[in-house]
């Protein structure tokens, strides 16, 4: 689905990703771990062209994306739900959610499926589809974020930091969802700080530090392995 060969990213003389490679195999969710500043969120970034590697190629479903646009990726079948959410904070929660289907070709009658099916899985977001969304809680926007992400019907979600300031009980219910919108058969690159619970639900996973890979492997191998406990499990 996504193979990532030798990139490297700068912010300005700051190399921040350095000779990067890493694969998601169709169906997968895989985990990019690793402490504040380590990279995660820049190898998002860079991967729905908002940055642009100084060398390196990245292939989505085989094809080199090099010379794709970035309001072209979703054409392609990606979509990103990223850190701070970035919702339409004067818009309605329902207009967000139409704003994901934008590009959609698809009669009035599957959009409005496909929006059914957002609001079974966040009942919330139904009860509040007519309030501006910049009024919801945190907890609601990001549901709102993840769901205006899966309206664009994406082959592979990018999603960065999903239960960033979420209560414990609503940290429970995103990772619900994320497994969920995994087994309906969307594959899931995901970045998370709360990487015990990352490892619990990925395939695979990649363990980032100053901008390099330092380890990888099964996640649930490198959720019992002591130096990973004790670098980002606090074990």
């Amino acid at each position: 689905m996504l193979k990532v060969q030798n990139i490297d990213v700068y912010y300005g003389k700051i190399h921040a990703i350095k000779d990067i490679s890493f694969e998601v195999k169709q169906g997968e969710v895989v985990t990019l771990i690793g402490a504040n500043g380590a990279g995660k969120t820049t190898i998002l970034k860079t991967l729905s062209k908002v940055l642009k590697p100084t060398n390196g190629s990245v292939f989505l479903k085989g094809q080199d994306i090099k010379n794709v646009q970035p309001h072209n990726m979703i054409n392609l079948g990606m979509a990103h739900a990223p850190e701070g959410r970035r919702i339409f904070a004067q818009m309605t929660v329902l207009e967000n959610l139409e704003m994901g289907a934008f590009i959609r070709k698809e009669s009035k009658s599957e959009l409005e499926q496909d929006m059914e099916n957002v609001f079974t899985r966040f009942p919330r977001l139904k009860e509040r589809r007519k309030q501006i969304a910049g009024t919801l809680s945190g907890g609601e926007q990001q549901m709102l974020a993840i769901g205006r992400a899966l309206m664009s019907k994406p082959e592979i979600l990018l999603m960065d930091e999903p239960s960033m300031g979420l209560a414990p009980i609503l940290v429970d219910q995103i990772f619900n969802i994320i497994e969920d919108i995994n087994k309906a058969g969307t594959t899931i690159l995901l970045v998370e700080q709360n990487a015990n619970r990352a490892l619990q639900i990925a395939n695979r996973a990649y363990v980032l530090e100053t901008g390099k890979i330092v380890a990888e492997g099964d996640a649930k191998e490198l959720l019992n392995k002591d130096e990973i406990k004790k670098a980002y499990l606090g074990g």
